[in-house]
């Protein structure tokens, strides 16, 4: 879709497949650079969100993968929840997705999964809903919404490969160029801010904020897009 809307472009418009970890190798690879921007987009497809047969989504009943590229061996949300010890478990939920009820969610998937496998979005948003009890269910999200947000982030190595990515970037941009990274949910915003501040902070400055603050969306961005709701963009420029 992206090269069909892009085709006037011509060869202006390169795209390549690959993960944020990868950024310093494909460039590399390709002769890419010095950037005048890279912009870090760190929302996930709502084409991928909308597809039951990805497994990102608990609205409607699809197989529990949630891997963001499936050409690759890694392992799916529900090879994980099969085979992780119970500690992992609860440590992901609880790191990745800040649930609270973690230990109590990892423990009952054990359990469940001694009798019969996890293998569906549906078994395992119901599984958190009987887990948590109702007086503490979220009032803004669905109450499966962590469990799904921590195993997703560990599927795909999410913070990992944005870290990565994101001191690839910095050497990549040319003199005035532009790093600018859009987050959607607390743990990628720390660490688009850290980074930034640290390479802000090094001798010479690596990078100098432009953004105090986060840039969030206007109330009409989000009546548009209600997706958006939770973005934050963070920009900063190379000395």
């Amino acid at each position: 879709m992206a090269r069909d809307r892009l085709r006037p472009f011509g060869d202006r418009v390169q795209l390549l497949q690959g993960d944020f970890s990868a950024l310093g190798a494909i460039a590399s690879e390709n002769s890419w650079g010095p950037f005048a921007g890279i912009l870090f987009d760190l929302g996930l497809s709502s084409f991928q969100l909308d597809d039951p047969t990805r497994g990102f989504s608990f609205s409607r009943d699809g197989p529990l993968d949630m891997r963001m590229d499936r050409r690759g061996a890694g392992k799916t949300a529900a090879e994980l929840l099969a085979k992780l010890p119970e500690r992992e478990i609860a440590r992901i939920l609880h790191e990745y997705g800040e649930e609270r009820f973690a230990r109590r969610i990892a423990a009952r998937i054990v359990a469940e999964r001694r009798d019969r496998p996890i293998t569906s979005t549906a078994h395992l948003a119901r599984l958190v809903a009987a887990t948590i009890p109702r007086r503490a269910w979220p009032r803004r999200i669905h109450v499966a919404t962590r469990t799904f947000q921590g195993l997703r982030l560990a599927v795909n190595n999410e913070l990992q490969s944005l870290t990565r990515g994101l001191q690839d970037a910095v050497p990549l941009l040319a003199p005035a160029g532009r790093l600018c990274v859009i987050s959607f949910h607390s743990l990628e915003d720390r660490i688009a801010k850290e980074t930034i501040r640290g390479c802000a902070r090094s001798e010479p400055p690596r990078l100098r904020v432009l953004t105090k603050r986060p840039i969030v969306p206007t109330g009409g961005e989000i009546e548009a897009n209600p997706r958006a709701r939770s973005a934050k963009l963070r920009a900063a420029e190379r000395p």
